[in-house]
């Protein structure tokens, strides 16, 4: 495809920190271009559901995007905002997803998700209305949400004829970790609170010993070794995390793929992204930016993000 634009940070988003935060002090407006929107909830076939936000635009003329979120996000976190105007206006319908005890979902689940839950991404394609996934689909992950689609991927899936991640921690425990960093500590209670939240709202199904542990739970990597990890079936945070870090289903992935990520991101340290040797499968795309924090990219010469252009130009050179 033809070189992807460059990015350059726009005044005065300067810095890792700054392009991440800019998600939280400045929300974009609802999608305008969509011309339909209509809610969707999508049986999973053990009693939870997932709640989705599809929206159409006015001139229907690509494939449907299906759009998953990260960390404690929703359908309604800012660069699911931004990426839905984005692709609408490109003429995309578009579907917000909620995974498992988020945003909309907790009120049809029992469960939560978590990084390594393809199982859920690939019942929510075969639970798409008709007219959404007959001639296939175009799926978008960001964060926690990035994983769980190279994960899937990696797998193996029908129906998916092109994906991107945006921001994805591709190892998991490097993720944790680094979370745990002192310059990170505004970010991580943030995360935590969320994530308990979702854990305990809702229609959730935890045991007096389940919530004691989330509630007792003063870290992410706690959290996910005390709840995440036993309650999957995992002997801990460890196992957890070793089994379902995407960096090992790239090599097996074989749909065309796009990856975006910000070398200087505060919550995804860059090395497997550095050591990870992209030519060795074409199908993948990396778009590796020197700059661009978490999820951020607002770039000098765009009010649309940087990786939604980009994934414009992938889309495109795809024919879709």
């Amino acid at each position: 495809m033809s070189e992807l634009p460059s990015f350059t940070a726009r005044a005065p988003w300067w810095g890792a920190d700054l392009q991440t935060l800019r998600n939280f002090v400045r929300r974009p407006p609802l999608p305008a271009a969509a011309a339909e929107t209509r809610r969707l909830v999508l049986h999973l076939g053990d009693g939870d559901a997932l709640s989705a936000l599809l929206e159409r635009p006015s001139h229907e003329r690509r494939v449907p995007v299906l759009l998953v979120h990260g960390l404690g996000g929703c359908e309604d976190s800012a660069y699911m905002r931004a990426s839905a105007q984005a692709l609408l206006a490109r003429g995309h319908p578009v579907v917000r997803l909620n995974l498992r005890g988020a945003g909309p979902s907790r009120a049809h689940c029992r469960d939560l998700y978590h990084a390594g839950r393809s199982e859920d991404l690939r019942a929510v394609l075969a639970a798409l209305p008709a007219e959404l996934g007959a001639d296939g689909v175009v799926i978008v992950g960001f964060s926690l949400g990035g994983n769980a689609v190279l994960k899937l991927l990696g797998e193996g899936v029908d129906g998916v004829l092109a994906a991107a991640s945006v921001s994805a921690p591709i190892d998991l425990a490097a993720a944790s970790a680094r979370m745990l960093e002192l310059r990170n500590r505004v970010y991580h209670g943030y995360l935590l609170r969320r994530v308990k939240r979702d854990a305990t709202g809702g229609r959730a199904e935890v045991s007096q010993d389940e919530r004691a542990a989330i509630q007792g739970a003063r870290s992410v990597f706690a959290f996910d070794d005390v709840f995440v990890a036993p309650r999957n079936g995992w002997r801990d945070a460890a196992e957890y995390y070793a089994l379902n870090s995407a960096e090992q289903f790239l090599p097996r992935i074989r749909t065309r793929t796009l990856v975006v990520y910000a070398l200087d991101d505060p919550w995804i340290p860059a090395q497997a992204y550095r050591r990870f040797a992209w030519s060795r499968n074409q199908q993948l795309l990396a778009a590796l930016a020197p700059s661009g924090g978490h999820l951020g990219f607002h770039a000098r010469g765009s009010r649309t993000p940087w990786h939604d252009r980009v994934l414009a130009a992938f889309l495109a050179a795809q024919g879709l």
